[in-house]
């Protein structure tokens, strides 16, 4: 049920967005039990003006090889699953050649009613 958007800089991620993609997708099959087959996600590559961030922002430091990841899902997870959730990310992503550094994760929760995978349905909806 997450849609994931990964978004980077045209030219400078450390890897392919696919790889950035699937590396997320296992992050969340494998920490907060996404089902293998939920995988929706947005891929894009932006130009350096149109990926504003803060180079310093809470004493880390980024580079242009940062990748903005912005999850939206169901809610229920617990505070130790989100944190398990960005370490298992940005540990596959530094697999990648990704820094720590530049992997930025926001989660939106939402209700489960609020998801219409096809057809017009409340998909998880009683």
């Amino acid at each position: 049920m997450p849609l994931v958007r990964i978004s980077v800089i045209r030219g400078k991620p450390a890897a392919p967005l696919p790889s950035l993609g699937e590396a997320v997708h296992r992050a969340l099959v494998e920490t907060v039990g996404v089902p293998e087959k939920d995988r929706f996600q947005v891929l894009s590559e932006h130009a350096p003006q149109e990926l504003v961030y803060d180079p310093e922002y809470l004493g880390i430091a980024r580079t242009d090889g940062i990748v903005l990841i912005d999850i939206t899902f169901s809610n229920g997870r617990s505070l130790e699953q989100k944190r398990l959730l960005f370490r298992a990310i940005a540990e596959r992503l530094s697999e990648l050649g990704v820094r720590r550094e530049d992997v930025l994760v926001a989660l939106t929760e939402v209700a489960r009613e609020n998801w219409s995978f096809g057809n017009g349905i409340a998909s998880y909806a009683p």
